[in-house]
């Protein structure tokens, strides 16, 4: 397995490539569509960088895998489908995703939420093939009732699940969260082995400290500020529902959510040729 990371510091968001050397066949988690809320723009720049590794590398991209609806960027996954016909991915739950956030943004009884958008739906346990490589999708609700953990070989992309140790673990705030799911969906990341390795979507680097993307079972459970080895079910929730009623919304959740629903497609243009992002008044 070879992996290469991208981050966007605007989101605090890091990209995973991860190929298979021998096939050059690969997939892209939790990709970027970069957008600018002061002007309503969207741009590529962060899903064009991993475009020149790809055809740098002579890749053949056969997925593009997002652990969850993401709340803090939009997803760049059709710019992959688009550019080399990848197959766009989630886990099988983002259906009950769906079904809160068309009443949310009222898009009305015509907006499926089947999850068709989608090319493919995983349940816990399905496998893609990636030339010599299984990925295997880990149902790790909490954060929200539908985030994948995906498995390569001795690593773990763990989406919003963890975040390094000397930061935490994700919210459980939002619609369908919950922190007794989260504790117990990280209790299974720490019963594997603990030179398993962690990825994680974001670094929001405190105190200033250099990127890191990457952490072990091992560490995780020795060091986690917020939940390590010795934390019990009951400090986390409690924790968790302490420290999240002091949390702010993230910047673009009511832009991102309507579009990574649509798995990463914008809405529709209206009659005039521009497709409208909708601003719910007074919900959150």
């Amino acid at each position: 397995m070879q992996m290469q990371h991208f981050f966007d510091p605007n989101t605090w968001t890091l990209t995973y490539l991860v190929y298979d050397q021998d096939s050059r066949q690969g997939v892209v988690i939790d990709p970027v569509m970069d957008f600018d809320p002061k002007n309503g723009r969207t741009r590529n720049e962060s899903s064009e960088g991993v475009a020149r590794y790809i055809d740098a590398h002579r890749l053949t991209l056969l997925y593009a895998l997002d652990t969850h609806a993401h709340a803090d960027h939009l997803s760049g996954m059709q710019f992959f489908r688009q550019r080399y016909g990848a197959q766009t991915v989630i886990g099988a739950r983002i259906t009950q995703v769906q079904q809160r956030f068309r009443d949310l943004y009222n898009l009305g009884p015509t907006f499926p939420v089947d999850g068709r958008q989608f090319d493919r739906l995983l349940n816990e346990g399905e496998r893609l093939t990636i030339g010599g490589l299984y990925l295997t999708a880990l149902h790790t609700p909490g954060h929200t009732p539908a985030c994948m953990t995906y498995q390569i070989g001795d690593a773990l992309f763990v989406g919003d699940t963890l975040f390094q140790p000397d930061y935490g673990t994700a919210r459980c705030d939002f619609p369908g969260g919950s922190a007794a799911a989260l504790y117990d969906s990280i209790q299974r990341m720490y019963a594997m082995p603990n030179p398993t390795r962690l990825f994680t979507c974001h670094d929001y680097q405190p105190d200033g400290r250099p990127l890191r993307y990457e952490s072990t079972v091992g560490e995780q459970k020795a060091t986690n500020i917020q939940l390590n080895g010795r934390t019990t079910k009951e400090e986390f929730i409690a924790f968790r529902a302490q420290r999240d009623a002091t949390l702010a919304a993230p910047v673009l959740i009511l832009p991102a959510l309507q579009v990574n629903i649509r798995a990463g497609h914008l809405p529709e243009p209206e009659s005039n040729g521009v497709a409208y992002l909708k601003l719910p008044l007074n919900v959150l």
